[in-house]
């Protein structure tokens, strides 16, 4: 674990994260007791009793993604990530795009679910007893709850994320075993994967759900230079998320399906879609365990707002790096080795939106929720597209001896089927919102804006701070270098170990 020397300014902790760890940021981002409890009813509703398939056909289509992502992260060392890589490929007008597309990406999964931490909070008080809390001061708590956790060492956040994600797993878990003790409701069926079922006319939907609910588990990337041995620990991170959540997913539908039977489950889920779960848990564990399963909903989110969190505050680290932001978001904490400032900005944006939501009288679930989400689950769908678009225009450029399956093959297919899922939730962005055609066409406009706004700023600078944007997502010149020599950088240094073979440079013309 390096340490900054006393003429230096402090770095993040590097060589601090383990495989594991990086898992339980990112697995803890797609908040499964949330997304199962909350979501998954809605998609058995819209697709019967195959949707457990759909969340198995986007974990396979993430995966294909992720070939050829995780190759990629062993030839660019920068803390950029996801803008680093799509500079690469396609160049740095568009890389400075998908920086701001980023920004509004994770902000906008993030700050979103504030609201609904406020409504879950109370509904939880209500549950259990029989109190009504307004939701705005548990929002606010809740912002001041998760600076703090953002402020403190990223192993802090490891260890906190890690207790959380073992509770909202394993409350599934245990009702996933209650029903398959019991046999379910009229014995164990395999007919949600049958095609007959799979391939039903809400199954777009399903999808179009499914997709969504892997959201952030790409953002393994993001925390490069504080793994150890990034090289090995990154990959094995990101497809250990996406496979957990696929196969997750999948069975936990699966069973619930199961403990109201494929005849019966779809007019259950459609005659109480909130509490169906808990339905089910009463059923085959007990009412304590639906009880449990309320506050562990609560903790679910916080664990999600947590990571979200984490991961903003170390692009706007990385960006201030660059130039792009003030050098004020590049201070990192002298004790905590946290991006602090960036914490404390993210915080305000938040606190502002959540605010600016409540003066206006909106709901906190169907309009800070939905519409600040949509908005930003979209823009990170896009961002996997553009770099799976990136990846073979950069081995394309560069020396390597890497397969042609992970660089052409597995990326060309992962773009084209994030195409599809993009279209597929875009086309139901309605089912998503419940809001008028006006406010969806915002909503999704608000991604292609912020996108043509990077562009228009990638090429301000060029022609006015040419120095910033020539060293945009610019590789440490090695190892031991901070990952952007900006002068007011306060960044550690961007490895504890290498990779394999040093990470070749694209001519001049790929990054410009």
């Amino acid at each position: 674990m390096s340490s900054p020397t006393s003429d230096e300014p402090p770095g993040l902790r590097t060589g601090t994260l383990t495989t594991a760890d990086i898992s339980f940021f990112v697995v803890s981002a797609a908040a499964p007791l949330t997304v199962m409890a909350g979501v998954a009813p809605i998609a058995i509703v819209l697709g019967g009793i195959g949707a457990p398939a759909g969340y198995l056909l986007a974990g396979i289509t993430l995966a294909i993604f992720a070939v050829g992502f995780t190759t990629m992260s062993r030839h660019v060392r920068s803390a950029g990530a996801f803008y680093a890589y799509i500079t690469r490929g396609l160049g740095k007008p568009v890389g400075i795009a998908a920086a701001l597309l980023a920004m509004l990406g994770y902000n906008g999964m993030e700050i979103g679910v504030h609201g609904l931490l406020g409504t879950a909070t109370a509904d939880t008080a209500h549950s259990l007893w029989g109190v009504d809390i307004p939701w705005l001061p548990v929002s606010l708590a809740g912002l001041l709850l998760i600076w703090y956790g953002g402020f403190r060492s990223i192993d802090f956040g490891a260890k906190v994320l890690g207790v959380l994600l073992l509770a909202e797993t394993g409350i599934l878990v245990l009702l996933a075993g209650g029903v398959l003790l019991e046999g379910g409701a009229n014995g164990l069926s395999l007919a949600s994967f049958t095609p007959g079922n799979v391939l039903v006319p809400g199954s777009a939907a399903v999808l179009a759900f499914a997709f969504t609910a892997f959201t952030g588990f790409e953002s393994t990337v993001i925390y490069r230079r504080e793994a150890r041995d990034p090289a090995r620990t990154i990959p094995r991170a990101t497809y250990i998320a996406v496979s957990f959540l696929g196969l997750f997913y999948a069975f936990v539908v699966w069973t619930v399906i199961q403990a109201f039977g494929d005849d019966k489950v779809v007019e259950a889920a459609a005659g109480d879609t909130g509490g169906l779960f808990f339905a089910a848990i009463t059923t085959y564990v007990g009412g304590w365990a639906a009880d449990l399963m309320h506050v562990f909903i609560v903790t679910s989110v916080l664990a999600s707002l947590l990571a979200f969190h984490n991961a903003i505050n170390r692009y706007g680290l990385a960006l201030a790096e660059e130039g792009v932001l003030p050098p004020a978001f590049g201070k990192v904490h002298p004790r905590h080795r946290s991006p602090y400032v960036a914490g404390v900005a993210q915080t305000a944006l938040g606190l502002a939106v959540v605010l600016g939501f409540a003066a206006a009288g909106a709901d906190p679930y169907t309009q800070l929720l939905l519409w600040v989400n949509t908005p930003g689950g979209i823009g990170l769908m896009a961002l996997q597209l553009l770099a799976a678009l990136a990846i073979p225009f950069y081995f394309r450029r560069v020396r390597h001896d890497e397969g042609v399956l992970r660089t052409v093959v597995a990326p060309v297919v992962a773009a084209v089927l994030l195409a599809g899922a993009i279209a597929l939730v875009v086309s139901k962005v309605d089912v998503f919102t419940g809001a008028s055609t006006t406010v969806n066409t915002v909503l999704v406009s608000l991604v292609p804006a912020v996108f043509l706004l990077g562009l228009l700023l990638a090429y301000r600078l060029r022609r006015t701070r040419p120095e910033t944007y020539a060293r945009f997502a610019a590789e440490p010149s090695d190892p031991g270098e901070p990952s952007c020599p900006h002068p007011t950088s306060s960044s550690s240094t961007p490895a504890s170990a290498t990779p394999s073979s040093a990470a070749p440079r694209p001519s001049p013309s790929v990054a410009d």
